[in-house]
């Protein structure tokens, strides 16, 4: 039964698509769970866990309490419509024969399809099982490739960290701001949550209440997906802070020709303006002058902004994203609603809320 019946109502183009989850018991799969109860083309008819067979969504997401919808066994899939998998590296790459058996449209929210090759895989990570997939999963971010979208039967979810660092220095590429050979410096700053649902010494609230940690100083693998879709290398590095929810870029560039703050504006205008979950932020008044975590906890928006350091030759870049909706879950339902035609917004209208607690 549908975790909710407003979910099974039909939209304006009267189609409504069967949905599960698998993997729906971690962080990721209860925001997939969230976006696709309140989502106007999907009937959810099903979400998988292997620890939590036969218990209700809501013992396991406090926020879907009172729905009747329970986890069943991941070796019971439901032949379904499309296919959220939200499992952890290697299990779709090894499990993508049945999920496609299962589903016309496969959206996975792992690493495993997000490189272009297996070469890639093979240097990053430690080989693919199914490399013959690569071809053809489209990377998911809608704002880099709406055009590649429609009609893909693999949908491969970006990592957050590697889409908090695209989306604030994409419009420098595409507005031909840099020439692909400058230095550029990322530094990450992730919430909590980025690290999984499953216990460690290390995400313990003692260990991780109040600290700014280097966890990834060098050699990050979301390096991969930054170089891929920017066609340049990121020197790159990820803290761990004291918050729940967000990744926060700082990128430093330092490019070969001059560039004043009317570039930067003219160049993050012409590739966010008509993107409906893109929002400036670049140093106006009031207390939130550059993006922050805080501003977009819950909600699919990418807050950009920046500012010139003409003295230094050196343009800073900030984005925002909360990791588990733009940088997760809501990027996957973004990327399904352009791949199947529905209206891009679809199921993710949240605004978010003011004054908030730490995200």
């Amino acid at each position: 039964m549908p975790i909710s019946d407003s979910a099974a109502e039909e939209n304006e183009t009267g189609q409504t698509l069967t949905a599960t989850v698998v993997g729906g018991s971690g962080f990721a799969g209860g925001e997939l769970l969230r976006l696709l109860a309140g989502h106007p083309n999907f009937d959810l008819t099903s979400a998988t866990s292997r620890e939590y067979a036969g218990k209700s969504v809501g013992s396991v997401h406090p926020n879907l309490r009172g729905t009747d919808l329970r986890f069943s066994d991941p070796e019971d899939l439901d032949s379904v419509d499309v296919l959220f998998s939200a499992t952890p590296h290697g299990v779709s790459m090894a499990q993508i024969d049945e999920f496609s058996d299962s589903a016309d449209t496969v959206v996975d929210l792992s690493a495993d399809f997000r490189l272009n090759t297996e070469a890639q895989y093979d240097e990053w990570y430690d080989g693919h099982d199914a490399p013959e997939y690569l071809e053809t999963a489209v990377y998911a971010l809608p704002e880099l490739h709406r055009d590649e979208l429609p009609g893909a039967d693999l949908i491969a979810g970006g990592g957050c960290n590697a889409t908090a660092t695209i989306l604030g220095l994409y419009p420098l590429f595409e507005g031909d701001l840099l020439s692909g050979g400058e230095q550029i410096v990322a530094d990450v700053k992730v919430g909590s949550s980025e690290g999984g649902a499953s216990a460690s010494k290390a995400s313990s609230h003692a260990e991780r209440s109040g600290v700014v940690r280097p966890y990834a100083p060098t050699g990050h693998r979301h390096e991969a997906e930054i170089e891929q879709e920017l066609g340049t290398g990121v020197a790159f590095s990820a803290h761990a802070v004291d918050m729940v929810r967000g990744a926060s870029a700082t990128c430093h560039v330092f490019p070969d020709q001059p560039v004043s703050t009317g570039d930067l504006w003219g160049a993050f205008r012409e590739a966010y303006d008509d993107e409906p979950f893109v929002r400036m932020t670049a140093g106006g008044s009031g207390v939130y002058r550059y993006p922050e975590p805080k501003a977009v906890a819950g909600t699919n928006y990418a807050e950009v902004g920046f500012e010139v350091d003409a003295e230094n030759r050196r343009v800073v870049v900030f984005s925002a994203i909360d990791n588990l909706v733009k940088g997760t879950a809501g990027q996957a339902v973004h990327a399904v609603n352009v791949a199947l035609g529905f209206e891009e917004t679809a199921g993710l209208d949240f605004q978010g809320l003011h004054p908030v607690g730490s995200p």
